[in-house]
């Protein structure tokens, strides 16, 4: 592990104990065991701290993803509900990393308030609508999905399983919930699954 891995991990640690606006610089620097002035060494400000946590975790939980990048493998021999679930179900590991999960709880925390929290949430729902959109255009081409409103039916899409996500971290926080490893479902919680299907049967090319 690099050392600005290490003041990474120290600032996330101390993050989720008190909060990103509540840990100062300094903290983060006895956390590591450097000087202030060491650590502005390796970051100019928390901001840009704050930006290399999210880059660095989403990178880490991105790799574990075992989605196949071509979407001709993706997609052989599978249904659109099949890929959907997938697909969904990388997101939701992606989320579900444990690095991850305590970052987007910070954020979460604080996105009312603070604005590198709520730009961070912000870009992270813009890449999860052009994602979708992106696979959603490859679906059409491949025959997979139909090609009425694709923009639109990529943007209600996402945001819906965002918000199903969401309310599933919530509950999981609250004590109402578990992790998201149910085995049948590629590990995706019942609700989402029974919207997948819902939207897969609206949307799929009916064979002829």
């Amino acid at each position: 592990m690099t050392k600005k891995e290490d003041i990474v991990y120290a600032a996330l640690e101390l993050a989720a104990e008190y909060g990103l606006k509540a840990i100062s610089m300094s903290q983060i620097a006895g956390k590591v065991g450097l000087t202030k002035s060491s650590l502005y060494s390796h970051f100019k400000s928390k901001e840009e701290l704050i930006n290399e946590m999210y880059s660095l975790l989403r990178n880490k939980a991105r790799n574990s993803s075992d989605v196949p990048a071509d979407y001709a493998m993706l997609f052989n021999g599978r249904g659109l509900e099949e890929i959907l679930l997938i697909c969904t179900s990388a997101y939701a590991g992606f989320l579900g990393d444990k690095d991850m999960m305590a970052f987007f709880k910070v954020l979460y925390a604080e996105r009312s308030t603070s604005a590198a929290a709520a730009q961070i949430m912000l870009e992270e729902t813009e890449r999860m609508i052009g994602s979708v959109r992106n696979l959603f255009y490859a679906l059409v081409v491949h025959g997979k999905m139909k090609k009425d409103n694709v923009d639109t039916a990529a943007l209600g899409y996402a945001m819906a399983i965002h918000s199903l996500i969401d309310r599933e971290m919530d509950r999981i926080t609250a004590g109402e919930g578990k992790a998201i490893d149910a085995p049948d479902k590629m590990g995706i919680p019942e609700d989402i699954c029974r919207y997948i299907k819902w939207f897969s049967e609206q949307m799929e090319v009916e064979n002829e």
